[in-house]
């Protein structure tokens, strides 16, 4: 029997092992083929920490789990902590995997450590297996496995790269919230191609909630009806053994908010975040109608109306992004709030020779949008590159004024002139204050999702606010220097210029209705008397004077 075994293993069997089906294993074989519920209920064995090995006695929403996987192509899973969430997909993938030859499978986790541990967990459930209902094992290590019918699993950390260029079957993305935002989103754009191309191609994403991010958005957009998956939802107290009692003993050795988001289910920012998380969670987002290369496009430039554009450049660092904001300021009645968002870009491999180009290329089809730069590093030579050498005509300047600190407009008058707004402790404090009323009082519409992700994540640390560790705040910190701008006088006569033209042409006509029984009087400012016919008070009438040689 040894020689039948894979490198001495017993409980695995090698390649080209003959293997004599009697007539009820045949049987079984099919059933488990047609019903993956049985062969995991009959056959998959799992580790219980208070019994070890022991059968896979499913529960009723793990078998809802199952049958929706199977019977859809995208599905996504909001599940309680320890509610058996990996065992139940890794044993579906282990059925997958045996009963559909040449199947490509992926598990993808937060980290490689924890994918290759849930690869194990499969491992153990084969190893497990009858040697009759086996594949012969042609690869077997800590990071993938290959079977005689060619199917194949392998273990990574999710990332873009981890697939890439690969063809699979079934994608397993386990605990997708806490992937960081950069990865997950990066993720999403290069494995979306590998997914589409069949049209079996499975995606399985299950998680228990962790911020608002990307899982949040999925499952969002899946409870709307906007996207393909098919959500799950399971509550707490569907597993057997979970009541008011048990709540209560959690809660005292954990915390309440850990108790919500981990066994709840809520979707929770960070704590002591800048915006109220009731504001965070109830923000509208839209997908945009153009995006390419970390641009997105909300809506399209509108005739008339008038653009300011926020930037705030990176320091140079990988997970800093250049970014900015570009936000409709038009006074409008129809709109119902006084600004929004209709642009955004956020990338941090953009080049800083470039990021100018692509500011007032995007400024340019938003009416020549007026540009303020945050100037504290790259950010004045960005600012520079735009006025000097581009020659962008609505550079917003700021201006030094003793108590007052910086303001905004004056041009090139005054001591202390910048192309922009150099970010001081005090000029965040206010433009971070003005942003949170802007926002809590639904004066300002986002539109993009990844705003209100890192608003989630933005929350104060010791007498400021700024991104939590992983995270980061580049579209927020431009909100944050609109926040200041908003509440700049100079600014708030830019806005009103139309409506203040407009009254003041209503006046000048009120004023020239009145005048006019009574005439104009001419003071002859525009008027060169030497060249004219003129008439005194007395009726004389004078000629231009005529002199020699004209």
């Amino acid at each position: 029997m040894s020689n039948e075994a894979y490198l001495g293993n017993p409980n695995l069997k090698k390649v080209n092992t003959p293997v004599e089906f009697t007539e009820e294993q045949i049987k079984e074989y099919q059933k488990c083929a047609n019903d993956p519920i049985y062969f995991m209920t009959n056959y998959v064995r799992i580790v219980s920490l208070d019994e070890g090995l022991v059968p896979f006695n499913m529960y009723d929403f793990q078998k809802n789990i199952v049958q929706t996987i199977h019977d859809n192509r995208f599905t996504i899973c909001k599940l309680p902590r320890q509610s058996g969430k990996s065992t139940t997909t890794i044993s579906y993938l282990l059925h997958y995997a045996l009963f559909n030859p040449n199947s490509n499978i992926a598990i993808l986790a937060n980290k490689s450590s924890t994918a290759r541990d849930i690869l194990g967990r499969l491992q153990l459930a084969y190893e497990n297996l009858p040697k009759w209902m086996q594949q012969g094992i042609i690869n077997w290590n800590k990071g993938n496995i290959e079977l005689e019918n060619k199917s194949t699993i392998v273990a990574a950390a999710t990332s873009s790269s981890a697939i890439r260029g690969g063809s699979f079957n079934i994608i397993f993305l386990d605990e997708f919230a806490f992937v960081p935002a950069n990865i997950a989103e990066m993720f999403f754009s290069s494995v979306y191609p590998t997914i589409s191309s069949g049209k079996r191609t499975k995606m399985i994403i299950v998680s228990t909630p962790h911020g608002m991010n990307q899982y949040y958005k999925l499952w969002i957009d899946a409870i709307n009806k906007r996207n393909d998956y098919v959500p799950i939802e399971v509550h707490w107290s569907e597993v057997p053994g979970r009541d008011e009692k048990w709540k209560e003993m959690t809660i005292r050795n954990t915390s309440e908010e850990q108790f919500q988001q981990e066994f709840e289910c809520e979707f929770l920012g960070s704590v002591d975040t800048l915006i109220s998380p009731a504001k965070i969670k109830n923000t509208p987002y839209a997908d945009p109608l153009q995006s390419k290369n970390g641009l997105k496009m909300f809506t399209k430039p509108i005739k008339g109306n008038m653009y300011v554009c926020c930037v705030d450049v990176a320091r140079g660092t990988n997970k800093d992004y250049s970014a900015f904001t570009i936000i409709d300021v038009t006074k409008d009645e129809s709109r119902k709030v006084p600004y929004e968002v209709v642009c955004t870009y956020k990338n941090n491999e953009v080049k800083p020779f470039v990021f100018p180009n692509i500011i007032t290329q995007t400024c340019k089809a938003y009416n020549e949008a007026h540009i303020l730069t945050e100037v504290n590093d790259l950010g004045q030579s960005i600012a520079e590159a735009m006025h000097f050498e581009l020659e962008y005509p609505n550079i917003l300047m700021t201006t030094q004024r003793g108590r007052a600190g910086q303001i905004l407009g004056a041009m090139f008058s005054g001591r202390g002139t910048s192309l922009g707004v150099r970010m001081t402790k005090q000029i965040k404090k206010v433009g971070c204050a003005n942003f949170k009323t802007l926002m809590e009082g639904d004066k300002l519409k986002v539109n993009d999702f990844s705003i209100i992700e890192e608003i989630s994540t933005f929350s104060r640390r010791g007498n400021s606010w700024m991104a939590e560790e992983g995270t980061n705040d580049d579209l927020v910190m431009c909100l944050v220097i609109f926040g200041w701008l908003s509440n700049q006088p100079y600014f708030k006569e830019l806005s009103d210029s139309n409506i203040r033209n407009q009254m003041y042409m209503e006046q000048q006509n009120l004023i020239e209705q009145d005048m006019a029984p009574f005439g104009f009087v001419d003071d002859g400012i525009n008027s060169d008397p030497m060249n004219e016919e003129t008439v005194d008070e007395y009726g004389t009438r004078w000629f231009p004077a005529v002199r020699k040689g004209q």
